[in-house]
């Protein structure tokens, strides 16, 4: 043997078949044949089964568990297209290739929407194993999304209900720890009270101690309920008028504003679609800290609005201590402080109950500041005329779903 010929042997004995199962859905079987001929030459080493109606069919997807149809456009008894509803029913994702003698372009067209992967015309079945391969493809890939999709959602409902476990949990262990630690601190204040002066220096230190500790104990169980309780019994949504919610805000935060000799500036606010109590403590807790985290200067805070597609985007800038880059996103974890207590009173969970409350809203919150020179706390809230125009939509397509 020639050099030539062993090196075209070698090639041959080296050529993987791929396997293939098919359906061929064909009346003439010298056309079938051609079809298996024009696969096998082309690298296919083809498993197949030929139907000529819908009973036949259906029982070769049960035996013969194909990869693929192939399907004649007209038979005698039956219609190509017609293995679509048979794959529909049941709930088979097998491409289906039409294989026709004759087919126009409206009509190929038109199959091809109904859901037919591809067409070959019997007369170019050397494009046939392409068209089969490119399907095989796009059906792997489908299967490949399709399975992305279904972590994802897995993981979305795992998170769900992992984050509603926590909220239980945060919830219920805090309510529970409220009677007991009320014991502790009633007792504490009452040995205070009794033995104050009456034991030695360290004792009524010691006593100080817990007292104070079973106080800040207690605030804090006390706001994380506060914040276990954010959306954990729904909430309503309706539209809400800002400037009616600051009016409401200022007047809780009186105090603070006369104490501080603050300025809290707004122009017209708009509304938004939300629940208006959460929307408050928004507010309240982003104003409330513009006043406390002040320098030296009085406090200068600004609440603006703009529009940002269907939602409004809302800053409240001051002029106080601002925050240092590196904490732009910690100070917005629960129970996060950057300062001692004795320099600023709280225990940080403000913020994380607004970055809560905003993002159960479908919104975003973040801070843009420097160390000494301000703060802008920025979020979004969904606007009104689009909850508007949703509930509009709504409303129409039920009209029309009546009517039918």
């Amino acid at each position: 043997m020639s050099s030539t010929g062993t090196q075209l042997a070698t090639q041959s004995s080296a050529q993987v078949k791929t396997k293939l199962c098919a359906v061929l859905v064909e009346d003439n079987r010298l056309d079938a044949e051609l079809i298996l001929h024009e696969l096998r030459r082309d690298g296919f080493d083809v498993s197949a089964q030929v139907v000529q109606d819908e009973a036949g069919f259906t029982k070769a997807l049960l035996t013969h568990r194909p990869e693929v149809v192939l399907a004649d456009y007209n038979l005698p008894n039956w219609k190509g297209m017609e293995t679509l509803d048979v794959l529909r029913r049941e709930g088979l994702d097998i491409p289906m290739i039409l294989v026709s003698g004759a087919l126009g372009d409206v009509t190929a067209v038109e199959c091809i929407k109904r859901g037919a992967t591809d067409y070959v015309l019997k007369d170019g079945l050397a494009r046939l194993p392409e068209a089969i391969r490119h399907a095989l493809r796009e059906k792997h890939e489908r299967s490949l999304r399709h399975q992305v999709e279904e972590n994802l959602a897995r993981k979305v409902d795992e998170l769900a209900r992992s984050n509603a476990d926590l909220e239980q949990f945060a919830y219920v262990a805090s309510h529970d720890l409220q009677e007991p630690l009320r014991m502790v601190t009633a007792y504490t204040q009452l040995l205070a009270e009794r033995y104050r002066g009456k034991l030695d220096e360290n004792a009524d230190k010691f006593i100080g101690y817990a007292s104070e500790g079973a106080q800040r104990m207690q605030v804090l169980i006390q706001d994380l309920l506060a914040f276990s309780r954010v959306g954990r019994n729904g909430s309503v949504r309706v539209s809400v008028d800002c400037n009616v919610v600051m009016k409401d805000v200022l007047l809780a935060l009186a105090p603070a504003i006369r104490e501080s000799d603050a300025v809290v500036t707004h122009p017209q606010l708009p509304s938004v679609w939300a629940d208006r109590t959460q929307v408050t403590q928004v507010f309240q807790n982003l104003i409330g800290n513009a006043l406390k985290f002040r320098g030296k200067e009085p406090p200068k805070v600004s609440v603006q609005a703009e529009g940002a597609g269907d939602r409004w985007l809302f800053s409240v800038s001051d002029n106080g201590i601002g925050i240092a880059p590196e904490y732009r996103e910690t100070i917005f974890v629960v129970f996060q402080r950057l300062h001692a207590r004795n320099e600023y009173p709280g225990n940080g969970i403000g913020l994380a109950i607004c970055k809560k409350i905003v993002e159960r809203h479908g919104g975003k919150i973040w801070v843009e500041s420097q160390a000494g020179s301000g703060s802008t706390f920025k979020f979004t809230l969904p606007d009104r005329s689009a909850a508007d125009e949703e509930t509009e939509n709504r409303k129409d397509a039920e009209k029309v779903m009546v009517k039918a």
